[in-house]
């Protein structure tokens, strides 16, 4: 009988238990919210679940510059031509900002519509502690890509100076040709390793779920919502729109790949995202569901994933578009067009080169505000939902990076599409129980060089 119950729990996916853990963190918060034990809040929810869920997400963001820095390299020396490079670059930068472009004008024609905020009192909010931020111009954005200190970069997790660095290293081993040799393969080595390290973090990825959603809801709780449910529901909504309309049906116009597996193969990506609120953190899993699920190859993947973290911001971006709208309405100012499309351009610059970190939209919109003139105080009314909107909104972020990621492989010929089409394909991210022969025959695709 025991053996029995040992051999179906083997078999329970690590997507199955992660959102075991999720619902589970879900059920309990609720509960503890509503009980208010100041014991259990202080000492489980505030101190051991607040422990156990840093900890895992401190883990996820270790690997993060280690795993960008050697993927990055195998990815650009296994693209073997610098012109492929550029062509890869050019077409996920494009792609990034038109999905950004798009995902904030559509959120403000349905906030335009439903018109949330529209005979809201704004008094007793509190404001204090609600602080503004200045946007940067156009060219500090740019010139913000180039550390002058690599090591200062690599150190605090700038990723769009990171990538920028090791693209640079990247071409000049591709310039070396055979001389670098020994360095690419150290780094192929590394990338492998820190794959390895991966999968050790992810075996304890059930309990932080768990520890974090369960904290979340047991400080938030759910009547947060009741003051700004309109805002909440038209936010929601664009935000389903954009994941499950307009995302798919970018991919299937400019790749032609089926979106209903694409979103089988990108779910447990989704989830990691939504519990850790932070695209960067996420980065590890969404590169492995892309490339071991979807069958990318790890020279396109490598490149756009991390990059696609940093610069590619859609969820955030209609969270921009919803809250200008209904701060607007709030306070009864009309913007008119050329507000609103100041919102857009300011959304997309403010995008790029912006970390995906949790609660970086907050001072996002700080910028926004700003520049079209409506109270940065204003954003108080907001804050108190602004943790849960953040996990959606950070699902579909890391979305749109795997969206764009397999639109280029599709489109450079770098995605083995028998892999795709099979939906038991990448088992190492499901079932922590690999098969040594398959991940080995998955190793050997990834490190294939572009042709």
């Amino acid at each position: 009988m025991e053996a029995g119950m040992s051999t179906a729990s083997k078999k329970l996916s690590l997507t199955t238990k992660v959102m075991i853990g999720m619902g589970a963190g879900f059920a309990l918060g609720v509960i503890l919210n509503l009980l208010q034990i100041g014991w259990i809040n202080e000492h489980v929810v505030g101190g051991f679940f607040g422990m156990v869920g840093r900890m895992f997400v401190n883990a996820l963001q270790m690997l993060v510059v280690p795993l960008v820095f050697f993927s990055l390299i195998c990815g650009v020396a296994g693209i073997g031509d610098i012109r492929i490079l550029g062509r890869v670059g050019g077409k996920s930068f494009g792609l990034y900002l038109l999905t950004t472009g798009t995902a904030i004008a559509v959120a403000i024609i349905i906030a335009l519509v439903v018109a949330p905020g529209s005979g809201f009192t704004i008094e007793g909010v509190d404001t204090s502690g609600v602080t503004g931020k200045d946007a940067p111009t156009v060219w500090e954005t740019f010139a913000a890509i180039v550390p002058r200190n690599p090591v200062a970069a690599f150190a605090s997790g700038e990723m769009l100076q990171i990538i920028f660095y090791t693209i640079i290293l990247g071409m000049a081993a591709l310039m070396l040709g055979e001389r670098s040799t020994g360095f690419v393969d150290a780094c192929e080595y590394m990338n492998e390793l820190m794959m390895k390290v991966v999968e050790v973090v992810m075996a304890f990825a059930p309990y932080g779920v768990f520890c974090l959603i369960a904290k979340t809801f047991t400080e938030q709780g759910i009547g947060l919502f009741l003051p700004v449910i309109t805002y909440v529901a038209v936010l929601v909504g664009a935000l389903l729109l954009h994941l499950f309309v307009t995302l798919m049906l970018y991919l299937k116009v400019f790749s032609g790949l089926d979106p209903i597996m694409f979103m089988k193969k990108i779910r447990p990506a989704q989830i990691f995202a939504f519990s850790t609120a932070s695209s960067n953190a996420t980065i590890p899993v969404t590169l492995r569901a892309v490339t071991e699920r979807m069958g990318v190859n790890n020279s396109v993947a490598s490149f756009t994933v991390p990059f696609g973290a940093t610069i590619n911001m859609d969820g955030t971006a209609i969270m921009q578009g919803v809250a200008t709208v209904f701060l607007a309405n709030v306070y009864g100012i009309d913007l008119g067009v050329g507000g609103y499309l100041t919102v857009i351009g300011m959304a997309v610059l403010a995008s790029i080169g912006t970390a995906g970190v949790p609660g970086v939209g907050m001072v996002m919109l700080t910028m926004v505000l700003g520049q079209v003139g409506l109270p940065i105080e204003g954003i108080a009314l907001i804050l108190g939902v602004d943790r849960l909107m953040d996990m959606i909104r950070t699902a579909v972020n890391i979305t749109g990076d795997a969206v764009v990621t397999a639109i280029v492989a599709k489109t450079e010929g770098q995605i083995d599409m028998d892999v795709y089409r099979d939906p038991t394909a990448g088992v190492v991210i499901d079932d922590l129980h690999i098969d040594p022969e398959a991940e080995a025959e998955l190793a050997a695709h990834a490190r294939r060089p572009a042709e």
